[in-house]
């Protein structure tokens, strides 16, 4: 038998295998997914460098897109658009019933320390922010549109990496992150010296490591099956956000949430990410 296909052998060509160019459908979707994970706004240069786009395809496709409120422009930036956001959902949300439970403790943290306090569950390798109470002279931080910022730069987030193995390892499959500033903390070896003083300490700091002039202390709260749900945080100026007393404050405030949630909700406190309240 011949190992030469002869021209009858040879496959019709209707069954002949073709791998179109990427449309303009599927570029769109290709900056609409840059734009999703972005957590700042981002230039064109930017944006064409990580999807791979032509900087002319990209500025065209862009405009399409700020048209329709699925992007936005802020300055010479881009940025998801409102429409972007209503489509994706209101996200994760605390564990059902348990709202009416915690937000009392939110509410006291915020009083006593006047700064902005904030309740995180995970989402992929970010944090959602699923409870916010803003102190009256709060620092601007670039989640507060958002309400979502990456894990292993905040306080909320590392408290969550630190004891979850499971995100932690997925962080780690994702290769090095973004520096965000110049305090952000990327090396595999410094991350981990990092979350293993969260473990020793039960708190975290971010000490302007998302955002310039922002310095957050957090604490973990944990469900009936000694897993960790949600993260408590409060955050403001350096002078502010990461004292011995504010430190305190934040630990002793997770303590008596997890003790309440898993008190009143021991069955239920195993699905922090179910979307009733």
């Amino acid at each position: 038998m011949s190992l030469n296909a002869s021209p009858e052998e040879a496959p019709p060509p209707h069954l002949v295998q073709v791998h179109p160019q990427p449309g303009s459908l599927e570029k769109g979707l290709t900056l609409l997914a840059a734009l999703s994970t972005a957590h700042q706004p981002m230039s064109l240069a930017e944006l064409a460098r990580r999807t791979g786009l032509p900087k002319t395809t990209a500025y065209r496709l862009l405009a399409v897109l700020c048209r329709q409120g699925f992007a936005q422009r802020i300055g010479i930036d881009y940025a998801a658009g409102d429409h972007l956001a209503a489509l994706a959902g209101a996200g994760p949300r605390m564990t059902a019933g348990t709202r009416r439970l915690v937000l009392p403790y939110i509410v006291r943290l915020h009083e006593l320390t006047r700064q902005t306090v904030n309740l995180a569950v995970p989402r992929g390798l970010e944090v959602a922010y699923v409870e916010r109470v803003y102190g009256h002279g709060r620092v601007n931080s670039p989640s507060d549109a958002a309400d979502r910022a990456p894990l292993y730069c905040t306080a909320t987030g590392k408290v969550l990496l630190a004891f979850s193995h499971d995100l932690n390892a997925d962080l780690r499959d994702r290769g090095t992150p973004q520096k965000l500033t110049r305090r952000t903390i990327v090396g595999s070896a410094a991350l981990d010296r990092e979350l293993c003083a969260v473990r020793s300490r039960g708190v975290a700091y971010s000490r302007e490591e998302f955002a310039e002039g922002v310095v957050c202390t957090a604490a973990p709260v944990f469900g009936a099956d000694g897993k960790v749900r949600m993260a408590v945080g409060v955050a403001g100026p350096p002078s502010a956000a990461a004292s011995a007393e504010v430190t305190d404050l934040v630990r002793r405030t997770a303590q008596a949430i997890s003790a309440t949630l898993v008190k009143a909700l021991p069955r239920t406190t195993g699905n922090a990410n179910a979307q009733g309240r």
